[in-house]
C-alpha cells in the first residue's frame, strides 16, 4: 500500500514572518534537512528559514550552495552586510521580480506624469500631508531633503544627542560619530527588510522614482516612507545611552520597532498603494505573445515567490 505523498512546501507570506536575523560567525548549511549555522566547535543552531524574511550575513559567515538553494525556495532574502550590520554589499533574490509587475513598474517610472504622481504619493505618506502643488520631481526631492535634515535635528534635540549633520565614510566605519553610526546601522536593517518585501511582491529594487541609478533605488524610495516612524527614533534613543556595542543595540531596537509597528503587514500594501497612484493600468500581454510552456505552481506566498 502506497503512503500518501505530502504536498510540497509553500512559502509563508512575508507579513507572517520574523523580520530579520543577523548571523555574525559560522557556516550556513543544510544538514539532515535542517537549515543550520555551524560554529567553529561544530555546534549546530537551527534557523527556521521559511519563517524569516531576511538573513543578514556579516563578515565571518560562509554559505553553502544547499543553504542558498533552500533560502531561495522558501523566499528568504540573503543579504551580505558589513561589520555591525551596515554597508549592504550584495543580496540574493528570494523569488525575483515577476514580468507583469516589472513591466508595470518600469512603465510608471518612464512616464513623467505617472512618475510625478507616484513621487507625490510617497511624499504624502512620508510627511502625512499633501505634496506642494505644481512642483517637479527635482523640486520635491529638494523639499524632502530640507525636511529630512530638520527632522534629524528635532529628534537629536528630543533625545539629547549632539548632532552636526548626516555624514559618514563607509570605507572607515570607526571614524563616524556615534549618532551617524547608529543611523547607518538602523537604515541598513530597514533597507534589508524592505528589499526582501520588494522582491517578494514581484518588483525590481533598481527601478526607483525619487532615487535612481542604484541597485536599491526603489528600496530606498519605499524604506524612506517608514524611516522616521521606525528606525530613526530608535537610532537616536540608542545613541543617547552611549552603549558599548551600539550597532548590536540598534539591531535589537529595530527588530522591536518592526514588530511593534507591524512593519511587514504594512510594507507590501504600501508598495501597491504607491504604484497605483500613477493611475496607469497594468500592462497586458500582447495577443501574439507565447505563454509559459509549464504553468507556475500555485503558491500561498507573496507574488514574487517561485512557488
Amino acid at each position: 500500500m502506497h503512503q500518501p505523498v505530502l504536498p510540497p512546501v509553500k512559502p509563508i507570506a512575508i507579513k507572517d514572518r520574523i523580520s530579520v536575523l543577523f548571523l555574525e560567525k559560522g557556516n550556513l548549511d543544510v544538514l539532515d534537512g535542517a537549515f543550520v549555522v555551524v560554529d567553529r566547535n561544530g555546534v549546530r543552531t537551527h534557523i527556521p528559514v521559511g519563517g524569516v524574511a531576511c538573513l543578514m550575513l556579516e563578515p565571518g559567515t560562509r554559505v553553502s550552495h544547499a543553504a542558498v538553494t533552500l533560502a531561495s525556495r522558501v523566499g528568504c532574502l540573503l543579504v551580505w552586510v558589513g561589520e555591525g550590520g551596515v554597508r549592504l554589499y550584495a543580496s540574493g533574490q528570494p523569488g525575483g521580480a515577476r514580468a507583469d509587475r516589472l513591466l508595470y513598474q518600469a512603465k510608471l517610472a518612464m512616464d513623467d506624469a505617472a512618475r510625478l504622481k507616484v513621487v507625490r504619493k510617497m511624499y504624502s505618506l512620508r510627511f502625512k500631508e499633501e505634496a506642494p502643488a505644481r512642483r517637479s520631481v527635482e523640486q520635491l526631492r529638494g523639499i524632502e531633503g530640507a525636511r529630512v535634515r530638520k527632522m534629524y535635528e528635532l529628534l537629536a534635540r528630543q533625545y539629547g544627542v549632539p548632532w552636526k549633520h548626516r555624514d559618514y565614510d563607509p570605507t572607515k566605519w570607526g571614524s563616524g560619530d556615534l549618532p551617524n553610526r547608529c543611523l547607518s546601522a538602523a537604515t541598513a536593517c530597514l533597507y534589508g527588510i524592505t528589499e526582501a518585501a520588494v522582491l517578494a511582491a514581484g518588483y525590481a529594487p533598481a527601478i526607483g522614482f525619487i532615487h535612481t541609478g542604484k541597485p536599491q533605488s526603489f528600496v530606498y524610495d519605499i524604506g524612506d516612507i517608514f524611516k522616521f516612524d521606525t528606525v530613526v527614533p530608535a537610532a537616536f534613543r540608542i545613541a543617547a545611552g552611549r552603549p558599548l556595542d551600539p550597532e548590536r543595540e540598534v539591531r535589537l531596537a529595530c527588530r522591536d520597532a518592526f514588530r511593534q509597528s507591524r512593519f511587514l503587514d504594512r510594507i507590501i500594501p504600501t508598495i501597491e498603494d504607491v504604484l497605483a497612484a500613477g493611475e496607469i493600468p497594468r500592462p497586458v500581454p500582447p495577443a501574439e505573445s507565447v505563454g509559459p510552456a509549464i504553468p507556475n505552481k500555485e503558491s500561498i506566498g507573496n507574488a514574487g515567490h517561485r512557488g
